[in-house]
């Protein structure tokens, strides 16, 4: 799976986990919770928020342009873009489907400061929202406070529920594993 679609299936999978548990929540108060299996990735519908169409081109671009923008601004989060997220960031630019131009203005940004703003007014659905979290987690090794408070001050700029989120990081540590 391409990175674009990696990320939206992750997404995907923890949507579908975290809304079955918010049904099975309102359903039945008192049944015990069983642990569940974890199931093979399953890509995103093509042409659903979370995987623009197939032919609408303009869409993916811009997904794809809005999730290296926050891997790139996670990466900077503890004020150091170290080699192994550079390097990570820089193979995701070279697969981006633009011009020499276009990646070159993504290489430019990664020197510049984070734009927290323009990313989080990017995610004009809750799937992109969640899809530019799984972006940001996977760019890190969350091993510091400053990336711990990004990421908790991207869920909340974001507006994901605290259970989601938990279902966002589960799903990438399942995948990354």
């Amino acid at each position: 799976m391409g990175g674009m679609a990696a990320v939206g299936a992750m997404a995907y999978g923890a949507f579908q986990k975290y809304n079955s548990a918010q049904s099975s929540a309102t359903q039945t108060v008192h049944a015990p919770v069983q642990p569940a299996l974890q199931p093979a990735l399953q890509p995103a519908p093509s042409g659903s928020s979370f995987m623009p169409a197939e032919n609408d081109m303009a869409g993916r671009d811009q997904l794809e342009l809005t999730l290296v923008r926050a891997m790139i601004a996670a990466a900077r989060s503890d004020g150091t873009l170290d080699a192994k997220e550079s390097q990570a960031i820089f193979q995701r630019i070279q697969t981006l489907e633009l011009p020499q131009q276009g990646k070159d203005l993504l290489l430019e940004e990664m020197g510049r400061p984070v734009d927290m703003d323009a990313i989080v007014n990017a995610a004009n659905t809750p799937e992109v929202a969640a899809e530019i979290y799984v972006a940001s987690l996977l760019a890190i090794d969350v091993d510091t406070v400053e990336e711990q408070s990004y990421l908790g001050m991207l869920a909340a700029r974001l507006k994901r529920p605290r259970e989601l989120v938990t279902q966002l990081h589960e799903q990438v540590e399942n995948q990354v594993e």
